[in-house]
């Protein structure tokens, strides 16, 4: 018998963790942290593993490999399949989880990572992988969600169930754009952005310029709030793509684009965006291209990375004082911690000041209360003070590693025939339902059922 039980990522878009039951055995797939409105959750294992022969991991980001010092704490002792780019990724990833949220013994984090690593299986795209132990073979195809992202085939007792994972939108900067499934059963489908399409990649650079225009025109900042892995590489991408093509044009009073000011304040971003760029040959055509022109999409004379805690404080007050044109990326994504909240206690009070979201803000977020209530001229609770909202907000939805509806739904057209059963997962309620609706309508003799 095969069974598909869901441990997170069902009521909200954090937390995701799935089981693929064969008889008395099981592999998960993914094993995530719950964020935002979920925080509260906890982060134990609640679930029973003696039965899990393997972890299958679909990209790095914490809320899909969050828990996972957790499930190798309560005795877990099986392989973690993983793709090859992500291989390198992951410890990186979860060093920094386990040194901010998990302890500060740095000898019982290098343990961890050791087991960690003695456990990892890479895998190359598109190699069927046999479970031990387990009727179950599996196979990793791109996603293009992040770099090493990827959806997971399974196949057992003559059925195939596809997990999405988290699907990236096609023509992403860097990303070799995701293709369908030959065919499945059963589709477990991501809904993040089931109810909404995003910009196209032409159309957003330009929205991303003329922010970065607007921001800079009255001598204030544009704070990026970005994703370590994935939305910083892709901004630092176009960015240098924007001052390559614009060069002596002026991207602020007497400032050409070629002397633009680029920062990047975190320390994480810089070692992702380091090893981003030893994972070359998985980059795209088109960024392949650029290396071989000579272009350094992800390493170029106007980006200045800031490291230290001292330099960190130090950026943020002079650009306080100051009304030098600058264009700072820090993180955390949701602004719920990290760097970025320093400079929105800053930034946040003046006019001249721009906040640029590039990338989905979860409900219960500092980034969802600034988003939401910042066009208002709202406030938004950061450790545990209120603060005006004057600087302008801005939203580029095109520059979310997320799929739109549309790229949801032309993922499930190019599967044939179509999946006897889709179920939507990893989405808001109203995402769910209407991206529900879409896919009845265009499916009817399939079964599309939200997840539970």
């Amino acid at each position: 018998m095969v069974q598909v039980l869901h441990h997170g990522a069902v009521k909200g878009v954090t937390g995701s963790c799935h089981e693929l039951r064969v008889d008395d055995a099981g592999i998960l797939i993914d094993c995530g942290l719950f964020q935002g409105a979920e925080a509260g959750a906890s982060p134990a294992i609640d679930f029973d593993i003696g039965h899990i022969r393997a972890l299958v991991v679909t990209h790095v980001h914490i809320d899909h490999v969050g828990r996972l010092p957790y499930l190798l704490g309560s005795g877990f002792t099986g392989p973690i399949y993983c793709s090859q780019p992500s291989a390198l990724l992951l410890p990186a990833m979860l060093e920094d989880a386990l040194g901010i949220g998990f302890t500060r013994d740095k000898a019982l984090v290098r343990r961890v990572l050791a087991l960690l690593e003695s456990r990892l299986v890479p895998l190359p795209y598109g190699q069927w992988q046999p479970v031990p132990d387990c009727a179950v073979r599996i196979r990793l195809q791109r996603a293009g969600h992040i770099l090493g992202s990827a959806y997971v085939e399974c196949e057992a007792w003559h059925k195939r169930v596809v997990f999405s994972g988290d699907l990236g939108a096609p023509h992403s900067p860097l990303l070799v754009a995701p293709r369908p499934p030959e065919a499945c059963d059963l589709l477990v489908l991501e809904s993040t952005y089931g109810d909404k399409n995003h910009e196209s990649r032409q159309h957003r650079r330009l929205r991303l310029k003329e922010a970065i225009e607007h921001a800079l025109a009255d001598g204030g900042t544009l704070l990026i709030p970005a994703f370590s892995l994935g939305r910083t590489q892709d901004i630092l991408y176009e960015l240098e793509s924007l001052i390559a093509e614009f060069g002596t044009e002026a991207a602020a009073p007497d400032l050409p684009w070629n002397q633009l000011e680029v920062v990047v304040d975190s320390p994480l971003a810089a070692n992702f965006t380091a090893l981003y760029r030893q994972l070359k040959p998985f980059w795209n055509a088109e960024a392949q291209a650029l290396l071989a022109d000579g272009r350094h999409p992800l390493s170029f004379e106007q980006l200045t990375v800031v490291n230290s805690h001292r330099d960190h404080l130090n950026a943020v007050g002079y650009l306080a004082r100051s009304r030098r044109p600058c264009v700072v990326l820090a993180g955390s994504g949701m602004c719920a911690g990290g760097r970025v909240v320093n400079y929105l206690k800053a930034l946040l009070n003046e006019a001249r000041n721009d906040i640029l979201f590039v990338g989905y803000q979860a409900e219960g977020t500092p980034g969802r209360a600034i988003l939401d209530y910042g066009p208002k001229g709202g406030w938004v609770e950061l450790d545990g003070e209120r603060y005006d909202i004057k600087a302008q907000v801005h939203q580029v939805s095109g520059y979310s590693a997320h799929a739109g509806q549309q790229d949801l739904l032309d993922f499930v057209a190019g599967i044939a025939p179509p999946p006897g059963e889709i179920r939507l997962i990893h989405g808001e309620g109203k995402a769910k339902a209407v991206l529900k609706q879409r896919l009845e309508a265009m499916l009817p003799a399939t079964r599309v059922v939200i997840g539970r």
